[in-house]
């Protein structure tokens, strides 16, 4: 956006499971939206992410979603859908979302439990490939399950795998992240730390976006997730639920690998609504 054209900046951040996610409704060229979203999480810095939204004034046509890195996100997925939903005075329904990184558009369940709080439904797209691949960091070798999703990629690291011990060793983990997604030349990776066992379980999510050059430990991964759920699913060949404690709180998942579908189910509270 030029001076000339500049206008004020105008923005929501939202809440949903400790993922601060900025959504800016103001237009801004996608060449710009780094730049954007950088000046934003200067002035907030609770804030992770940020992404670009063009509502829609109908309930029935799709609002669009795109990440300040072109990557997918299902936090900010359900925080656009609550968004477009208070703009439209929604309740509770369904809405569309067109969203960065993923083919089709993406169904949000919503039901508004405050003024300014949603539970959420997102039904995940699916992962095209769920593989393991040659892995090494720190002097190990091995293998690492990968669940390769539209617009995001997620390894998946439990307590039993050589490389859990990143977890503990932060700026190690960091250096493995951003030297994995280039490898794989993927969107965005993320390294899941998943602990425990049954239905209950911990997840900590590390998360790289070469796009917005962006690295957080985040309070949550809504499509981490749920790749932990696929991944689960597909080895038992069953359907599978998890609920994930994470640093911002808790995340479920629900998959059944056999009817191809994955649900996440979560909160998001508006914040704060801007005009700069």
């Amino acid at each position: 956006m030029s001076e000339k054209e500049k206008s004020p900046l105008r923005y929501s951040i939202f809440d949903p499971t400790g993922n601060i996610t900025a959504l800016v409704e103001s237009p801004v060229d996608e060449s710009e939206q780094p730049a954007v979203a950088a000046s934003i999480m200067a002035r907030h810095t609770a804030v992770e992410q940020v992404g670009f939204v063009r509502l829609s004034d109908k309930k029935t046509a799709p609002a669009a979603l795109r990440m300040a890195g072109g990557e997918f996100c299902a936090n900010a997925s359900m925080s656009a859908a609550a968004l477009s939903a208070l703009r439209l005075g929604l309740y509770e329904g369904e809405l569309t979302l067109a969203v960065s990184g993923a083919e089709d558009a993406v169904a949000v369940r919503l039901k508004q439990e405050d003024e300014s709080c949603f539970s959420a439904a997102v039904r995940m797209p699916e992962a095209p490939e769920i593989t393991e691949i040659p892995f090494a960091c720190g002097g190990r070798t091995g293998r690492i399950p990968l669940v390769r999703m539209e617009g995001i990629d997620h390894a998946i690291l439990t307590p039993d795998c050589p490389f859990f011990a990143l977890k503990d060793t932060p700026s190690a983990a960091e250096e493995a992240v951003r030297a994995l997604c280039a490898s794989l030349g993927a969107v965005c990776l993320g390294l899941m730390f998943l602990e425990g066992a049954g239905e209950q379980r911990r997840l900590t999510p590390l998360v790289y976006v070469p796009g917005s050059d962006t690295l957080f430990w985040e309070s949550s991964c809504a499509s981490g997730s749920a790749a932990a759920g696929m991944l689960l699913a597909r080895q038992s060949g069953e359907r599978t639920e998890l609920e994930l404690l994470e640093p911002g709180g808790v995340l479920r998942v629900e998959s059944d690998p056999r009817r191809g579908e994955t649900w996440l189910y979560g909160q998001t509270r508006l914040l704060g609504e801007y005009d700069e």
